[in-house]
């Protein structure tokens, strides 16, 4: 079960990664390389559900980590 887990963290954490860069920040970040354009009115769509599917990630890698420390205990 720990194994299965620990896998599991190593995905998520790298998926975490990937998404926390596609953002676009101030410096304009991976995401200006013209994968999440921006409208006139402020954030685009794409850029809001990248946001959504970043915090959906980071709670799941969250529930793993508080499981494997608790397996670990």
């Amino acid at each position: 079960m720990i194994g299965v887990l620990a896998g599991i963290h190593i995905l998520v954490s790298l998926g975490l990664i990937v998404l926390v860069l596609l953002h676009s920040g101030s410096a304009g970040g991976l995401g200006g390389l013209g994968f999440t354009p921006t409208s006139q009115g402020g954030t685009h769509i794409v850029e809001r559900n990248l946001t959504r599917l970043t915090i959906i990630v980071a709670i799941v890698w969250f529930v793993d980590t508080v499981a494997l420390f608790r397996l670990l205990k």
